[in-house]
């Protein structure tokens, strides 16, 4: 979006960007730190927030509702946690939902325990939330719960109106459903006859287009949904979602996430972390070569280079170097 288009009006350049909840955030912050802020500027301190929002470092260890509060937000998050805990799956490690869910919180302390469930109900279709997943498999789901929360609420309830007999004329079709509801929704009773049953591949289209119509918040693009569907007669909820999960458009279209065959690659935090181990081995109180692996274990904590301008301590990256990838097929 270009905001020097005349032909886009002020108002809605605004509101597709959040310029304003972005500025309300930054003056509330200065408020709340005024001393420690004005001490170095306010033109810097301003300089400083929205950078770190151009280059996603804002959303560290910020509350679960500043998280959540827009697309870019979500994008950033995403982006983070892929960063900070790539080490994962390069070393090939597998973790149960609760380990996902104490890595995410910390770097939110708030983050609700229920989307990470939901996440992994995905990954396991619903088979369970006690088994142990790959960090692939477990981030394209948690990416697609996370920032379309909203979106597959309301097709959950659309889904189960249908799976229980209700015609497609009959469905109401919400446009607003807490996500705390998603739980109450999914009982083990209903998940027992999703698995077993499914619905209408060709009724689901079209009763998720209607809701597209008048929804309010992000969604999948529609075509990608409808190649989704067009795959099978039949469709459960998790199946549909795992499909999107893995679908390269929808993860193009959010723009947090590498691609899968990249994931384990970041090239730009690699040489960051080089810098760092050549910098402490050339320090005059670094030890001799001969005990160089020693010193490795040492810095095996990388802190990130932006000062966190929310009074929050900065959090460590851990990286062993492991070049290890992990089986994203596991789950």
């Amino acid at each position: 979006m270009n905001r020097f288009n005349p032909v886009l009006p002020v108002d809605e350049y605004l509101e597709e960007t959040n310029v304003l909840f972005y500025l309300n955030d930054a003056l509330t912050q200065l408020l709340e730190h005024k001393e420690e802020y004005t001490q170095f500027g306010v033109i810097r301190y301003f300089a400083e927030y929205f950078s770190s929002v151009k280059n996603s470092n804002h959303v560290l260890f910020r509350e679960y509702n500043y998280i959540k509060a827009t697309p870019q937000n979500r994008a950033a998050f995403l982006k983070v946690f892929w960063r900070c805990f790539r080490q994962i799956g390069r070393s090939g490690d597998v973790l149960s939902m609760l380990e996902y869910s104490s890595v995410i919180q910390l770097l939110c302390p708030d983050f609700p325990v229920e989307l990470v469930q939901s996440a992994a109900r995905i990954v396991l279709m619903d088979d369970g939330v006690d088994y142990l997943m790959s960090f692939a498999d477990f981030l394209y789901a948690f990416q697609l719960q996370f920032y379309y929360q909203e979106f597959l609420a309301s097709v959950l309830a659309i889904y189960q109106d249908l799976l229980f007999g209700k015609s497609p004329n009959t469905v109401i079709v919400p446009t607003s459903i807490a996500v705390e509801q998603l739980p109450l929704l999914a009982t083990e009773e209903n998940s027992t006859q999703e698995m077993q049953e499914g619905v209408e591949s060709s009724t689901l289209a079209e009763c998720i287009n209607g809701l597209c119509d008048r929804f309010k918040h992000s969604h999948p693009s529609r075509a990608c949904m409808l190649d989704v569907l067009e795959q099978s007669p039949k469709a459960t909820y998790y199946s549909f979602l795992m499909s999107l999960a893995k679908h390269d458009a929808v993860n193009t279209d959010i723009g947090a996430l590498p691609n899968k065959s990249d994931l384990l690659v970041d090239p730009e935090m690699d040489q960051e972390l080089l810098k760092l181990i050549s910098q402490v081995s050339a320090s005059p109180g670094s030890t001799s070569s001969g005990s160089v692996p020693g010193g490795l274990r040492e810095v095996q904590k990388k802190a990130s280079p932006r000062r966190s301008i929310h009074h929050r301590r900065r959090m460590e990256v851990e990286s062993d170097g492991s070049t290890e990838e992990t089986d994203s097929s596991e789950s």
